[in-house]
């Protein structure tokens, strides 16, 4: 099976209960083994309520990993906005459309002045294919620069760029790999003198501003440098804030803003419209035209009427509910608490990101499906999958930071 082990094995099966059973064969028939499940025992969530999901016995579970309700599961404001919308108008960006305008011109004004121009996809590994192909475009170039456990999309074009989704062998020959830890700007300019001395223009530096895949490293030495040596090639920088991004840090809307980065573009998705499907390009109004020239866009989904309403309702709730300050002040109490616990090799984190490390692969893999067992859930990360992975809804609250640090010393207890 390629990538992480923290799935369903369809092997054993046979343990489990006869309606859970069902279920996933039943699935499996349908779906195809390509799609994965979580845990040892998957989970049939029916219903979410804020940092809560509910599966189908009704059990109650503190959701600590997923990122996508970025502003809480099910949220009354976003529901209501998406079907107030729903019930108006579906329709695409070829047709003139007040609300998509406000919506972009709001976002854009969060970021450096540079980027000064959208363009709506569906998912963040659509934004991150479009990104890369006004790059190359803009640049001339075909080489790209990754990180050694970068996940960027499933595109064809992105997937070569992802060697956490299929491992190294997946990985394009025009694509160099850097590590996360040591001086990036010293791994960036090695890296272009390898593309350069195979006859590779390096296109982009593309990076998760919180090396996410990479076990989550929010200080990473060099990365100024690292933009720096890619510019001086003749590459640009493209930020992907897909899981950094809304606020999850703690610090401002975006994971760049952390290092005082101007990026030339920057990919969005995932949390944008809290679960209905939206996510964008924003690049320098330069590359865009470039792109122009050459080639044109559309999107039959990207920025269609529901998806915007929803975007704009999910931006609102994030500013008036405050939750930037929120993941910023429970992830210091939980990064501190996590770290004198004792318990982990290494924890890394800002905001409402946290990664912590334990010995091995197999003792990250049972304490996730152990705290699943008690009514937690997480998912693990990093190069060697050892990597706890805490990433929850952004009203995250210290009453739901202690249950998961309970939970979790009893769990590796």
């Amino acid at each position: 099976m390629a990538g992480p082990t923290a799935y369903f094995d369809p092997a054993r099966a046979a343990e489990l209960d006869p309606a859970t059973r069902d279920l996933v064969e039943r699935r499996a028939r349908v779906m195809g083994p390509a799609y994965r499940l979580f845990y040892e025992h998957p989970v049939q969530l029916v219903r979410g309520q804020g940092t809560r999901v509910w599966d189908a016995a009704g059990r109650e579970y503190l959701d600590a990993y997923n990122n996508v309700p970025s502003v809480g599961h099910a949220h009354p404001r976003v529901a209501a906005a998406m079907a107030e919308q729903a019930a108006t108008l579906t329709t695409h960006t070829r047709y003139l459309a007040e609300p998509t305008i406000a919506y972009a011109e709001d976002l854009l004004s969060t970021l450096p002045r540079t980027v000064d121009t959208i363009m709506f996809t569906c998912t963040g590994s659509e934004a991150n294919d479009l990104a890369l192909k006004i790059a190359k475009i803009a640049t001339g170039g075909t080489g790209v620069i990754v990180t050694e456990n970068a996940y960027h999309g499933v595109t064809t074009e992105i997937a070569a760029i992802s060697p956490s989704l299929g491992g190294l062998d997946s990985v394009a020959d025009w694509v160099e790999l850097v590590p996360v830890h040591g001086d990036l700007g010293a791994s960036v300019g090695a890296a272009i003198a390898r593309l350069e001395a195979r006859g590779i223009r390096p296109a982009a530096l593309i990076v998760d501003t919180v090396f996410a895949s990479d076990g989550a490293w929010p200080d990473v030495d060099g990365f100024v440098d690292a933009v720096a040596a890619v510019r001086r090639a003749g590459g640009l920088f493209i930020a992907d804030e897909v899981q950094p991004g809304f606020g999850r840090l703690g610090h401002g809307m975006w994971g760049l803003e952390r290092y005082g980065l101007e990026p030339d573009l920057v990919t969005v998705g995932k949390p944008m419209g809290n679960g209905q499907p939206i996510a964008a390009t924003m690049a320098r109004r330069e590359l865009v035209e470039q792109f122009n020239a050459r080639s044109r866009y559309f999107n039959t989904f990207g920025g269609s009427s529901v998806s915007i309403a929803a975007a704009r309702a999910t931006l609102d709730v994030l500013r008036d509910e405050k939750l930037i300050d929120n993941a910023r002040e429970v992830g210091e109490y939980l990064l501190g608490e996590l770290a004198g616990s004792g318990l982990f090799v290494e924890v890394r984190g800002v905001g409402l990101f946290l990664g912590a490390r334990l010995e091995s692969e197999s003792r990250a893999l049972a304490t996730v499906n152990a705290l699943r067992d008690r009514g937690v859930l997480i998912a693990t990360s990093g190069p060697a999958n050892d990597t706890l992975k805490i990433r929850p809804p952004l009203p995250f609250s210290r009453a739901d930071a202690d249950l998961l640090l309970t939970e979790l010393d009893r769990a590796l207890g």
